[in-house]
């Protein structure tokens, strides 16, 4: 009786009187939240108030969708939560692509969202809708605050949440519910770690690599956000294992390591496919193994039939979903490295550089070798139409490109990539040596993405050169995004691939469609001359020795607080589709359509 009478007393205590706007705001600041993107809006103008007390800076966007993806970019860099937040309504329904793109990107990001009053919903008021059933498949969790008094708790948990399943979360909150006064206890964040997995699981695991003749790792995201590089370095090292990076995870594993032979799935590095081919024993590591990543490319249907697959991943749900595995492990990807690397230790697994593996390392760097060759004499798209274009309209290949920009990025660099045919056949040329270096828009491929996310990044990692790879099309839905850059004293630079089409859709069209071009030509004015309009730095370039000056350029103005765009003129030259099986030759049966084969 004495304990639960102290224990109340504590709870008593610990309780403060303020509003449910001081309550909101006091568990943004406890959680850590320095930075909120959003666009200002009355429905939680009482909390907006009183950011800036709790050392909160709020930082204005042009579109909400903005918002959310910067905040998808700030907690991939930052490792942390990003925040964002909108208008009731309309601003919040704006949300709804970067929320998917962050659920795929696992990125915990939590959605703030203002909701119509509890008194008079349902009358179909002004800006009303129902919101939780919006975001209910493209988040880890939603909070509905059904009362004032519950704000704070109820803040703490989707906070928590989003860390723990990694993936966004939504937090709903009536307007009416920002007013109002209670006794208060403000919850700090909670912290759960994932361990190194069962047991068993592991002896297995380590057994199978210790037995293995040509071991392969999958290095995926999760080694990202588990800080696990170090340790996979010294586990590669110990089997003499290739590792190729899992789709758009091309920051996974450092580009300078012998071992590292670059990333899988679509315009990937087909030195890492022809490895992996040959492989008995692959370690999925921090990977989902989604079927977009495991697709044969460059002709090839690498992934092999017969091989035994061991996967980690701290989500359950995905062990075995799209591949069957023969030992799974729910676990941290860093924490379950080092406990393999301790069992292979113990069952007299010596480092490869002392165990007489110089053949097979040989021929990891005599692979990696004729593939960097064949790129260097790839230039330009080899297919008929993609010549015909060359010699008829003119423009930079964009193979030749996405080559000089690989040789003039800064070895810090920050690259976002957005969704389109040559952003996609940038996978081939993106390395890096540090994680959190890579943001692409994952499996859920919108378009508009990298502006805003390198954005993010940028006010996550000020110090770092943060470069956004774009083609036309999609600029023309995130531009605008430049006045926040402009704005709020956030220097990126954007990389505008302008070759006057949406070439992935083109593509389409070329092979199945007999060249009829509906909706996939683009007229577009200056990009450089708009950016120069708009206050930021306007680049353009029509020649591939300029690419390494302007680059140079690029970093030296982030440096000096500009953003700049960097506009490059590219041929019509396109690269593979994203999948050859996903259209068919088209078959007419009316009369009036069977022109149209």
């Amino acid at each position: 009786m004495w304990l639960l009478v102290s224990m109340l007393q504590g709870i008593v205590e610990n309780m403060k009187r303020m509003t449910s706007s001081e309550a909101f705001v006091e568990t943004l600041e406890k959680q850590g939240v320095k930075n909120i993107f959003g666009i200002v809006g009355s429905a939680y103008m009482d909390s907006l108030d009183i950011f800036p007390a709790a050392g909160i800076r709020f930082i204005p966007t042009v579109h909400e969708q903005g918002a959310a993806h910067m905040a998808d970019g700030y907690s991939r860099v930052a490792k942390k939560h990003g925040v964002c937040i909108g208008q009731n309504g309309p601003g919040i329904t704006n949300f709804v692509t970067a929320i998917a793109a962050a659920y795929w990107a696992h990125s915990p990001v939590v959605a703030i969202t203002p909701e119509t009053g509890s008194n008079s919903m349902g009358l179909g008021g002004f800006q009303e809708t129902e919101q939780l059933p919006i975001f209910s498949k493209i988040t880890v969790y939603q909070a509905h605050v059904n009362s004032p008094e519950r704000i704070a708790e109820l803040t703490a948990r989707c906070f928590d949440y989003a860390s723990m399943d990694r993936g966004p979360t939504q937090l709903n909150i009536p307007r009416n519910h920002f007013y109002g006064e209670a006794d208060y206890e403000i919850p700090g964040p909670r912290h759960i770690s994932l361990g190194a997995g069962a047991e068993k699981d592991l002896d297995s695991a380590a057994s199978l690599l210790a037995k293995a003749k040509f071991p392969v790792i999958v290095s995926g995201g999760g080694v990202v956000m588990s800080g696990g590089q170090e340790s996979l370095k010294k586990l590669a090292e110990k089997l003499g294992a290739p590792v190729v990076n899992s789709y758009l995870h091309n920051d996974s594993f450092p580009a300078s390591h012998p071992l590292w032979c670059g990333p899988l799935g679509y315009q990937g590095s087909k030195a890492g496919m022809k490895l992996i081919k040959q492989a008995d024993v692959i370690l999925a590591l921090g990977s989902r193994l989604g079927p977009f990543g495991t697709l044969p490319q460059h002709g090839l249907d690498y992934w092999p039939k017969h091989a035994e697959i061991i996967q980690i991943d701290s989500n359950h749900r995905v062990i075995g979903l799209v591949r069957p595995v023969h030992v799974g492990i729910v676990a941290d990807a860093s924490a379950a490295t080092e406990a393999l690397l301790k069992r292979l230790g113990a069952l007299g697994l010596s480092s490869y550089n002392e165990s007489g593996m110089a053949k097979k390392l040989e021929e990891i760097a005599k692979t990696k070798r004729e593939w960097e060759a064949e790129l260097d004499a790839w230039p330009h798209e080899r297919d008929e139409w993609s010549t015909q274009m060359r010699h008829s309209e003119g423009g930079l290949s964009p193979r030749s490109v996405l080559r000089e920009l690989e040789k003039a990025m800064p070895k810090d660099a920050m690259v976002s990539t957005d969704i389109g045919n040559i952003c996609s056949v940038a996978n081939s040329y993106l390395r890096f040596e540090q994680p959190q270096s890579f943001l692409a828009a994952m499996s859920f491929g919108n378009c508009g993405y990298a502006l805003p996310v390198i954005i993010g990044a940028k006010v996550a990692a000020p110090q770092r050169p943060a470069f956004a790879y774009v083609g036309d099309g999609a600029w023309a839905m995130s531009f605008g995004e430049i006045f926040t850059c402009i704005r709020e004293n956030i220097p990126v630079t954007a990389v505008v691939f302008n070759n006057r089409q949406w070439g992935a859709e083109k593509k389409n069209q070329v092979d199945f469609y007999n060249k009829r071009f509906l909706g996939s030509n683009l007229k577009n004015p200056s990009f450089s001359e708009i950016a120069k309009s708009m206050g930021a730095l306007g680049i353009c370039v029509k020649n591939l020795d300029e690419i390494a000056d302007a680059m140079r350029l690029c970093t030296k103005a982030q440096s000096e607080g500009k953003t700049t765009v960097l506009e490059i003129m590219c041929s019509r030259e396109l690269g593979d589709p994203f999948r050859r099986d996903a259209l068919k030759k088209p078959m007419r049966l009316l009369e009036k359509y069977k022109s149209f084969v």
